[in-house]
């Protein structure tokens, strides 16, 4: 399904490998982020390929610490953003958020993985999840709202 949005003069030029048409957002606060950060992942094997990650990134904390093999948090990074990018290039077919809003985007993975855990969003997107798209008001309740 293609996206909707509403484009406002403060966004800025897509990058690189992101179709020309949809344009790179700017946000002021997470609050206007994290809807266009589950907006990029909306795709279920997207999402479970995330959790996976960050289940693996904590088990290889734990087994680090319990080891004291320090040496082993160099796979932190490959473990955690290796999953992650499988999902994106492959499964949801976009470019990771990752690139363009690092500190954000390592944020939203985690409330993303404790909302997942929580059972607050499902790894399949349910029809009670608000239609995050590429606009990210800070809480769309309606598609009016989110293509305003």
């Amino acid at each position: 399904m293609p996206r909707e949005s509403a484009l406002s003069p403060d966004c800025e030029p897509p990058m690189s490998s992101a179709p020309a048409s949809t344009p790179t957002p700017r946000f002021t606060s997470f609050a206007e982020f994290y809807p266009f950060y589950l907006g990029e992942h909306r795709n279920p094997t997207c999402r479970a390929l995330h959790f996976v990650g960050s289940t693996l990134v904590l088990m290889l904390l734990v087994w680090i610490l319990v080891t004291q093999r320090w040496w082993l948090s160099l796979l932190i990074p490959l473990v955690g953003y290796g999953f992650a990018w499988v999902g994106h290039f492959f499964f949801e077919k976009n470019r990771p958020a990752t690139f363009t809003y690092p500190a954000w985007s390592f944020r939203g993975d985690w409330v993303m993985y404790g909302q997942l855990l929580s059972g607050k969003i499902g790894f399949t997107p349910r029809a009670d999840e608000p239609p995050y798209m590429l606009n990210a008001s800070p809480t769309p309740t309606t598609n009016d709202d989110v293509r305003a």
